[in-house]
């Protein structure tokens, strides 16, 4: 959108949240790399974003994958597919079990007709500096939670992954031009079909949760609600994590 400003967002059409949800997940997924010591913290610089101080790689290629990867995801967000955006911290091979999770929920965003993502909404948006200031919130509060977390062995290494709405009209992105994988499957969920689980032997009560999904801890960060923006983030500390 050419009017679209990051730094105080117009919160009118789906399209623009989905924008500004883009911009906060590239600063989050910088901040996430910081604190928790994926790469070495000399290699990044001090810049400003949403009027506050935030840490962003100075490293060209990873710059350059996060930039790929957010903009993929909005490109699914704008389909409305998407349930969770998560980084994953694995340990090093090889074993690589997930140790951390920072997820980002996005379940409670509109659904919304690909044919309407610049369509006006009909309620009158909220203020301009309303989502910058609970953007500040979250990343002060993220980078406080994750520098306080128990140290990670070191060469750790990240991935994002992407959970599907479960309403049965979200398919996996096949044939994009984006190298989409299937996560591995103690990060996944069973997911239903017309009612129905994948696998026709389960009934619903007993739907299927990936072992690494949901952690040995769960510690929240933030609910934000701005308008048609609503995102709730937590982290979760997998099982791997503390067992000797």
């Amino acid at each position: 959108m050419a009017n679209y400003n990051p730094e105080a967002p117009v919160l009118d059409t789906y399209h623009a949240v989905v924008s500004a949800f883009s911009d906060f997940l590239t600063v989050a997924i910088h901040t996430i790399l910081y604190e928790r010591n994926i790469y070495p913290q000399a290699s990044f610089l001090t810049a400003r974003k949403f009027n506050c101080p935030v840490k962003q790689s100075r490293h060209p290629r990873l710059c350059g994958w996060i930039q790929d990867a957010v903009a993929a995801v909005e490109a699914e967000m704008l389909k409305c597919t998407l349930s969770t955006v998560s980084i994953v911290i694995h340990a090093p091979p090889p074993t690589s079990t997930p140790l951390e999770r920072f997820v980002f929920s996005t379940a409670a965003f509109p659904s919304v007709p690909s044919s309407e993502v610049l369509t006006l909404f009909a309620a009158k948006p909220p203020p301009a500096a309303d989502l910058p200031e609970q953007f500040r919130a979250t990343l002060s509060r993220l980078s406080t939670l994750s520098s306080s977390l128990s140290a990670l062995p070191s060469d750790c290494s990240f991935t994002l992954v992407t959970e599907l709405r479960d309403d049965g009209g979200a398919q996996p992105p096949l044939g994009s031009t984006t190298p989409w994988i299937a996560a591995e499957p103690g990060l996944q969920k069973m997911r239903k079909n017309n009612g129905n689980i994948r696998n026709d032997e389960e009934p619903l009560s007993r739907t299927k949760v990936g072992e690494y999904l949901g952690g040995a801890k769960t510690t929240p960060v933030r609910n934000l609600e701005s308008g048609a923006f609503s995102l709730e983030v937590w982290i979760e500390e997998g099982k791997g994590k503390f067992e000797e």
